[in-house]
């Protein structure tokens, strides 16, 4: 499937580090995700974006499933 950008909806929100693991989890259980820095207009991942505020979106038919996925991690 792929990302539609009308149609992301933020399902984590957190530093650079987080963010790229819940992607990496979210993409491991077969949602497609990207990040976006809160400090710039674009979707992206850069070294320079680490103090920054950013979030992990994903398409809105997958919004429960990943949300299910990332609470699993915290048990």
């Amino acid at each position: 499937m792929d990302i539609i950008y009308e149609a992301l909806v933020d399902v984590f929100t957190g530093n650079l580090w987080e963010a790229e693991l819940i992607k990496g989890l979210l993409e491991s259980e077969g949602v497609q995700s990207m990040i976006k820095n809160e400090g710039t207009s674009i979707c992206w991942t850069s070294p320079y974006s680490v103090g920054n505020e950013v979030k992990v979106l994903v398409n809105r038919e997958e919004e429960v499933y990943a949300k299910e996925v990332i609470a699993k991690r915290k048990k």
